[in-house]
């Protein structure tokens, strides 16, 4: 079996693995790894339970304005959310990312985990990890969201109890809370 040598980064932690190149991140994770957080739901990339947040690191950006002016800008980290059990973890070396354990900080729960316990927005749990990761993606992206756009951002992320009301909730309420600190 072919194998391929890698280093992650999840959570803040490096983790130097020598992996069989034909396993997901997924696999690597949670079988390698054990942390479960990341859940194995349908293995396809149809349910959105094994959402993570791969890390993106904001680069520069230059425009020139004339032949003696140019303008750079510095963009911020992004965090994109990605199915874990579709991505082949060969591919991920040298990658940061966040799996919804590394979202707290100093013991504080991240604005949306908040606002999900807040609006009891979890019944069995198998979904929330994706459902967070997939919202704080979303409000990353727009932190303003209509209720239309929080459904089509959650769209892949497969619930099977809550019929999604309270999430959106959730997502609502963590959207407040996450422009409030930002002004």
């Amino acid at each position: 079996m072919k194998k391929r040598a890698i280093t992650l980064y999840i959570n803040g932690e490096e983790y130097s693995l020598n992996i069989p190149v034909h396993y997901t991140l997924l696999q690597v994770i949670r079988d390698q790894l054990n942390l479960t957080d990341v859940k194995y739901g349908c293995g396809r990339g149809e349910c959105g339970a094994c959402t993570v947040l791969l890390v993106e690191e904001g680069g520069t950006k230059c425009k020139s304005v004339d032949a003696t002016t140019t303008y750079c800008s510095t963009e911020q980290t992004k965090k994109k959310a990605i199915l874990a059990c579709m991505a082949l973890a060969a591919t991920m070396d040298g990658k940061h990312i966040t799996t919804v354990a590394g979202l707290s900080q100093a013991g504080e729960l991240h604005p949306v985990q908040k606002a999900f316990v807040d609006e009891s927005a979890i019944q069995c749990g198998f979904c929330t990890p994706g459902m967070v990761l997939k919202a704080v993606s979303m409000l990353e992206k727009n932190p303003k969201p209509t209720e239309d756009e929080i459904r089509r951002g959650l769209e892949g992320n497969i619930c099977r109890c809550t019929g999604y009301v309270k999430i959106i909730k959730a997502v609502q309420v963590a959207s407040k809370i996450t422009a409030a600190v930002k002004q």
